[in-house]
């Protein structure tokens, strides 16, 4: 396909309804794997297929040449192992162990870069059913890839694009599953301008899911001087933020796969990596999150408090504090409400991270913008510079901005306009008050209310109700109890001259 000849919109239903093939055979939250890991496999292939005619148009007499150039190419795909060599096998009654074979090998060809990363089986009898069910959905699922070609498109935006299209349509199948790989894009885009990303950063989401607001961060810096680092637990997941890089051309993302509360990864000589840039939607109110092993914490992340058993809100937020850079580092954390005014021990975390004067803001957003839940959610905004010998150690306040009622409403989801993602943020960059939207509050005033952080203690959405003249009621009623009382004497002179 030319760039030309295809736009976004073409390319997104294409793949879409190559995506379906695996529908209704597999669980809406499973057949994602599948058709995406054959989405990538499809992709390695044309780029692969397209980079070597590259080579021979060039050194086509040269065979040795060829294969010295063929070392410098992105990633390798061994002889029999390609798209189009399993396609020719397609109607063999193996095709699921042929396609595991294929995939097998590109992962033993390409060392690290691509060590398993295809983890779905395709010959799997208890996911894809029997022999002949399995075997008409991946016929089925070939030869709907087969007819798109990627090798134009994988070059440009157009095919990462399409994927966190696919995302965002698993998304809306996976119910509340979905929560598990993918923050809503308005969200994602509101937290990526929240984060003020700039080039050369560091920039780390500890919960990474498919990688989607990690990306959309590093978007924001505007070059490609920027480094991603991500975390991720499910190990499905995590091969779709491997592959979600790999689309985008940003390979060199370091992503880690384990629990990051229980075994963070991302580390270097002096212990846990930090980072310019924290972002991060973890999983709401998360019960069993690790308490009991993280009592005595090697990394002394909860040095402010324990977070409670069955609530793992702060054991995030402080593991994104603690490895944000000192005197620079900025978090930007999706919660739920129960964050800003929960008590006991959330309550002494809350009084600390005030205290340190690192907290900069308190966003509350409308409901219904996720999958997963319904309820109204807050982002929290911590900035380090505000710490003794910061660019901004002289700012002691703390601004809210209640944003809950603007929002676009659609039948299954809200969703966030562009104006009011750039309202929200131009009011928090400038710190703004704006009367019924924004405060800009003191320490004092927050401690008068006992370091709660509840919104509405801040901002008054309150509407006044119009003042009411009672005596001028009261007139108006009497006028039209004498309107109706003349009217009920003139009907009654008709039915009379009518002789009712």
């Amino acid at each position: 396909m030319e760039n030309n000849m295809i736009t976004q919109q073409e390319l997104n239903t294409l793949l879409w309804n190559a995506a379906n093939s695996a529908r209704g055979i597999v669980d809406a939250s499973i057949f994602k794997d599948y058709s995406l890991a054959m989405l990538f496999y499809k992709y390695l292939s044309d780029m692969y297929k397209a980079e070597l005619n590259e080579l021979i148009k060039q050194y086509g007499d040269n065979p040795a040449r060829i294969e010295m150039r063929k070392k410098n190419m992105r990633f390798h795909i061994p002889d029999g192992a390609s798209f189009d060599d399993v396609f020719k096998q397609i109607s063999q009654d193996n095709l699921g162990e042929i396609i595991n074979k294929a995939l097998h090998a590109i992962e033993e060809a390409n060392g690290d870069h691509l060590k398993d990363i295809f983890t779905v089986d395709f010959n799997s009898q208890s996911i894809l059913g029997q022999v002949d069910q399995r075997n008409n959905m991946l016929r089925n699922l070939l030869r709907d890839f087969a007819k798109i070609d990627l090798q134009d498109v994988g070059k440009t935006d157009l095919l990462g694009n399409a994927y966190m299209y696919l995302l965002k349509q698993f998304a809306s199948d996976a119910g509340k599953k979905a929560g598990e790989f993918f923050t809503p894009e308005t969200v994602s885009h509101l937290l990526a301008k929240l984060a003020m990303p700039k080039t050369g950063d560091r920039i780390c989401d500890p919960t990474c899911g498919s990688g989607s607001l990690l990306l959309m961060v590093g978007e924001e810096v505007g070059n490609d001087d920027f480094s991603l680092n991500g975390q991720e637990k499910v190990g499905s997941t995590y091969n779709l933020a491997r592959m979600n890089m790999f689309i985008h051309h940003k390979e060199n993302a370091e992503i880690k796969w384990g629990d990051t509360l229980n075994n963070p990864l991302l580390k270097d000589e002096d212990g846990l990596m930090k980072f310019e840039v924290v972002v991060a939607n973890p999983p709401f109110s998360l019960d069993k999150w690790g308490y009991d092993n993280l009592e005595d914490d090697a990394y002394n992340r909860f040095h402010r408090g324990m977070p409670p058993k069955s609530k793992g809100d702060y054991a995030f937020i402080s593991h994104m504090v603690e490895v944000a850079k000192d005197k620079q580092g900025r978090v930007a954390v999706i919660v739920p409400h129960g964050v800003l005014f929960r008590g006991a021990s959330e309550a002494a975390i809350r009084k600390a991270f005030i205290e340190e004067n690192i907290l900069d803001a308190v966003i509350g957003l409308p409901s219904g913008l996720f999958q997963t839940t319904g309820i109204p959610v807050a982002i929290l905004i911590f900035d380090k510079s505000r710490q003794q010998g910061g660019v901004n150690e002289a700012r002691k306040d703390i601004l809210f901005i209640d944003a809950s009622n603007e929002f676009i409403q659609n039948k299954t989801q809200n969703e966030l306009s562009d104006e009011i993602i750039n309202k929200i943020f131009t009011t928090y960059k400038e710190r703004k008050e704006i009367e019924k939207y924004s405060h800009v509050a003191s320490y004092d005033e927050v401690k008068e209310n006992e370091y709660n952080l509840n919104i509405p203690r801040y901002v008054d959405t309150f509407e006044e109700e119009e003042q009411v003249d009672m005596k001028e009621v009261a007139a108006k009623i009497e006028s039209l109890e004498k309107e109706l009382e003349a009217v009920k004497k003139e009907m009654q002179k008709h039915l009379q001259n009518l002789g009712l």
